[in-house]
């Protein structure tokens, strides 16, 4: 495998480096929280390899929580983040001679994990000036024999558009039909701004759902994701990746994920209540901001607007200023693969008056340019 490091990894502000942003509007998730908020006392636990399918009690609450009665504790793995469930998937499924289809912008690590196993791709791009609602004659018409997988986000992320259910049993039955499997990334599934859908596993044996604790309960420092597919022969597969890579996750981690999940319907009440409030404020800025348009997002905490720029606008002078000048980050069309004109910003991890500051940054590095 060859691999190549990701833009928004090399750019991320770990690396770039906290203390020189004021304004950090380029977090894909909400706030991140402390561990003495959980009131978690794990003095006794015994640091053992854990169980290399998962904390049993972890797995059964996971597959309570998925909205789908058809979902049971052994359709579920537990993996090192949700990252980790996408490495599995695509060096377990994926070969030189395999096709797959991604549905493109996407989480990077949907790209590039491919790219470096060295399969061809074929690209169904989402077109702003159509919602970026995903065309099922174009990925019906983009598959062959050789494809293994089609790669979906859900809700999306970078746009925080929804597929509409009906849209992804379809693509079930497309992926039926050719003999392929379908991956639904729905790390945001639980950041729905309504009743979230049930994890996509529940619609048949041909999909693979994977999620997280990182950006819907803000502890991306726990590194626990999970994978769930009711194949059982995939799930074998999948196990042997896991075990081959690390074995088991840990424990420690995965005691701190089950307290998040113990308590997720208080919790995403009130973490809903904030990511709505902070929506709105992002809708009356972008409503009186005439050098920018946007696709709302349905769910999340993301959103990818478009600038309206004229040709004399430069953009890399843009993101410079916004960062020096402004103090604020976003995440640049790039990370994406898409024009810089485009950019997500994170609008839940920021407190109000963050998020405020910030977005009055873009308007002011946008002026300079007018």
């Amino acid at each position: 495998m060859k691999y190549q490091r990701m833009s928004l990894e090399v750019e991320s502000p770990e690396e770039l480096g906290y203390a020189t942003i004021r304004y950090n509007l380029s977090e894909s998730s909400i706030a991140d929280r402390r561990l003495a908020e959980f009131a978690l006392d794990l003095a006794d636990l015994v640091l053992l390899y854990g169980a290399h399918r998962g904390n049993d009690e972890l797995r059964s609450l996971i597959a309570a929580q998925s909205g789908s009665p058809r979902i049971g504790p052994a359709d579920v793995l537990t993996t090192t983040g949700a990252a980790g469930a996408l490495f599995v998937i695509a060096t377990s499924l994926l070969k030189r001679d395999s096709h797959l289809v991604v549905v493109r912008p996407n989480y990077a690590t949907n790209i590039e994990t491919p790219r470096a196993i060295g399969c061809e791709i074929s690209y169904l791009d989402l077109d702003f000036d159509s919602g970026f609602r995903l065309d099922l004659g174009a990925l019906e018409a983009a598959l062959r024999p050789n494809t293994a997988y089609i790669s979906l986000t859900c809700p999306h992320n970078p746009t925080g558009t929804l597929i509409p259910w009906s849209d992804l049993e379809r693509i079930g039955a497309l992926a039926e039909r050719h003999g392929c499997r379908v991956l639904v990334d729905e790390t945001y599934r639980d950041l729905a701004y309504g009743q979230p859908y049930a994890s996509a596993a529940g619609i048949s044996e041909r999909f693979i759902a994977v999620s997280s604790v990182s950006k819907a309960y803000g502890i991306p420092g726990v590194r626990v994701g999970w994978l769930i597919t009711r194949d059982r022969n995939l799930q074998e597969l999948f196990l042997a990746a896991k075990e081959q890579i690390g074995i088991c996750g840990s424990v420690l981690d995965e005691a701190v994920a089950l307290a998040a999940l113990s308590a997720r319907d208080a919790w995403l009440s009130l973490s809903r209540a904030r990511n709505l409030e902070h929506l709105g404020v992002l809708r009356n800025w972008i409503g009186s901001e005439r050098r920018i348009e946007w696709v709302e997002p349905a769910g999340g905490v993301v959103c990818f607007p478009r600038l309206k720029a004229g040709a004399r606008f430069d953009s890399s002078v843009f993101y410079r200023s916004l960062l020096t000048r402004h103090g604020t980050y976003v995440g640049p069309g790039h990370w994406f693969e898409r024009s810089d004109l485009y950019m997500r910003i994170g609008f839940a991890w920021p407190t109000r008056a963050e998020l405020e500051a910030g977005l009055a940054g873009i308007s002011a590095a946008l002026e300079e340019q007018s």
